[in-house]
């Protein structure tokens, strides 16, 4: 199984939108947080897109 930049670009997103956000729930600063939320779920659409790209290329090749 190969996996495609845009699979890479978006967990790596995601994991650092998650880590803002817990850092700005410990913290107390609701903007970070926010913003974690939203780096986030930018990255799991992302990496969703990474799979369908995937999977696409994957329908495409012949049997």
């Amino acid at each position: 199984m190969s996996v495609n930049k845009d699979q890479i670009k978006g967990r790596v997103k995601e994991a650092e939108g998650k880590i803002k956000e817990v850092s700005g729930a410990l913290v107390g600063n609701e903007k970070m947080e926010e913003k974690g939320k939203v780096k986030k779920n930018l990255g799991k659409a992302q990496a969703k897109y990474g799979d369908v790209k995937h999977d696409v290329k994957d329908i495409a090749k012949p049997a």
